[in-house]
C-alpha cells in the first residue's frame, strides 16, 4: 500500500490545476507559459512550471500602504520544480526587482513530526515554525465553502473524513507537507511590513489549497499519473484561454 504522502502526488498536481482555473476570469488568473519534464543532477527526474499570475483586481484588497506602490495591472511569475516528495518554487514581480519568495517542500508520511526536516537547507536561518491545521484554522470568509470544510466533509471513496477536533492525533493514513518559506523585499521603510503581509498570505494560501485537496479526494483518488497529466493539460489550456 502506498503511503498517503506518494498518493498525494496525484492530489497535488489536480488541487494546483484546478484551483488555479477557478481563480482565473475576466483577464486574471493564471497562464501556463511552460510546463515540461526537467533533469537535475540533484534531484533527478521531475517537472518544469511557468506561471504568470494576474493580479489585476486584487489590488484593492491590499492594505493601503501597499496600494501606495501597486500599478493597477501586474503579475507575478511563478517557477515551480517538482520532484516529488520534494519540490521547489520561486515567485517574483513583474515591477519589483528586489521581491521574491522562495519555498521549498518535502512531504512524509507523519503529522508534523520531523523538526529537523530543513536543518540542511536552513541551519543558519532565523526560523519560526508556524503549525497549519487544514480543519481547524480559520480561513478569510470569502474563500469559505461548507463543501471543501474537512470538518463536515467525508469521502465515498476512501471513508476519510470528518475531520473534528484531535484529528491529527487519530486518523489514519496522515501525512504532512513541510514547507520551508524565504521571502525578501529589500526595500528600506518597507521590508518588514512586505514580508509579515507576504508571510500570511502565502499561509492563507497554503490552508486554502490543502483543504481543497482533501476535499476533492473523491475526484483524483482513482486517477493513474498519466490521467492527472492529461487533466492538468487540459485545464491549462482551458485557464490560458480564460486569461
Amino acid at each position: 500500500v502506498l503511503g498517503f504522502a506518494l498518493q498525494y502526488r496525484i492530489g497535488q498536481l489536480y488541487m494546483i490545476s484546478k484551483h488555479s482555473h477557478e481563480q482565473s476570469d475576466r483577464g486574471e488568473g493564471v497562464e501556463v507559459v511552460q510546463n515540461e519534464p526537467y533533469e537535475d543532477p540533484n534531484h533527478g527526474n521531475g517537472q518544469l512550471t511557468e506561471k504568470r499570475v494576474y493580479l489585476n483586481r486584487q489590488v484593492h484588497k491590499l492594505p493601503s500602504w501597499a496600494r501606495a506602490v501597486v500599478p493597477k495591472i501586474f503579475y507575478v511569475t511563478e517557477k515551480a520544480w517538482n520532484y516529488y516528495p520534494y519540490t521547489i518554487t520561486e515567485y517574483t514581480c513583474s515591477f519589483l526587482p528586489k521581491f521574491s519568495i522562495h519555498i521549498e517542500t518535502k512531504y512524509e508520511d507523519n503529522k508534523g513530526s520531523n523538526d529537523s526536516i530543513f536543518d540542511k537547507e536552513a541551519k543558519d536561518l532565523e526560523r519560526e515554525v508556524c503549525f497549519i491545521d487544514i480543519a481547524s484554522d480559520e480561513i478569510p470568509e470569502r474563500y469559505y465553502k461548507e463543501s471543501e470544510d474537512p470538518k463536515y466533509f467525508k469521502s465515498q471513496k476512501t471513508g476519510r473524513g470528518q475531520l473534528k477536533e484531535g484529528w491529527r492525533e487519530t486518523h489514519q493514513p496522515i501525512m504532512c507537507s513541510y514547507k520551508l518559506v524565504t521571502v525578501k523585499f529589500e526595500v528600506w521603510g518597507l521590508q518588514t511590513r512586505v514580508e509579515q503581509f507576504v508571510h500570511k498570505v502565502v499561509r492563507d494560501i497554503l490552508l486554502i489549497g490543502h483543504r481543497q485537496a482533501f476535499a476533492w479526494v473523491d475526484e483524483w483518488y482513482d486517477m493513474t499519473m498519466d490521467d492527472v497529466r492529461e487533466y492538468e493539460k487540459n485545464m491549462h489550456e482551458k485557464t490560458n484561454i480564460k486569461v
